[in-house]
């Protein structure tokens, strides 16, 4: 017989299934799943298969070994048809439905007042510039054809000598002027003459 050409897709779940068959994992322990994980009501006993991570109900419930539907990875009537590896396992029931649903009121409660911190963003401070970007600003500035007052620099250079050259020629001439009196004791005279030294005959 031809196999079908139509591609299968995933089946939808059910809440109960009268298979036999169980799977040959360790059985699924509830506690070590998070409250908002499962489901304990028996209406609507399910939980998140940690294989395929989608919800899956929970078949026998109430019975001595309740376990998980077969179900396929995909979603129904649209994915294709793929057995998750956790269909027929056994389930653990290790927590009490009053306790989980405390728990599960009580982690509500507190993430209900949650409120997002807000966040307070520093301005933007200019980057103080380079001690050399500073230096090349200064001589930029120094080196133009103009001050800031207009004038030229040659100018102001001209007029900073006029106001100095005169201390300055009398600087120049107190220090050509030789001391009165001899000259200090026990100081060599100073050759007037270019000394040439001679190498010893060996």
């Amino acid at each position: 017989m031809p196999a079908s050409t139509l591609e299968r897709t995933a089946r939808p779940r059910r809440s109960r299934t009268r298979s036999r068959n169980i799977n040959g994992r360790p059985a699924l322990a509830v506690s070590t799943l998070k409250p908002h994980q499962y489901d304990l009501r028996p209406a609507c006993a399910s939980l998140v298969c940690p294989d395929c991570k989608t919800w899956v109900p929970i078949t026998g419930i109430q019975a001595k070994k309740p376990k998980l539907v077969p179900h396929d990875t995909g979603l129904a009537g649209k994915d294709v048809a793929v057995r998750c590896q956790g269909s027929n396992r056994l389930v653990a029931v290790d927590v009490k439905a009053k306790k989980w649903e405390e728990r599960l009121v009580d982690g509500h409660a507190e993430t209900a007042h949650r409120r997002r911190t807000t966040v307070l963003r520093k301005p933007k401070v200019a980057v103080a510039p380079a001690v050399s970007q500073i230096a090349a600003q200064k001589q930029t500035a120094t080196t133009g054809d103009e001050s800031s007052d207009g004038r030229p620099l040659w100018l102001l250079r001209e007029m900073k000598w006029a106001s100095t050259e005169s201390a300055v020629r009398d600087a120049d001439t107190r220090r050509a002027e030789l001391p009165a009196g001899d000259a200090p004791l026990g100081a060599p005279p100073v050759p007037l003459k270019t000394l040439h030294p001679k190498r010893r005959a060996s």
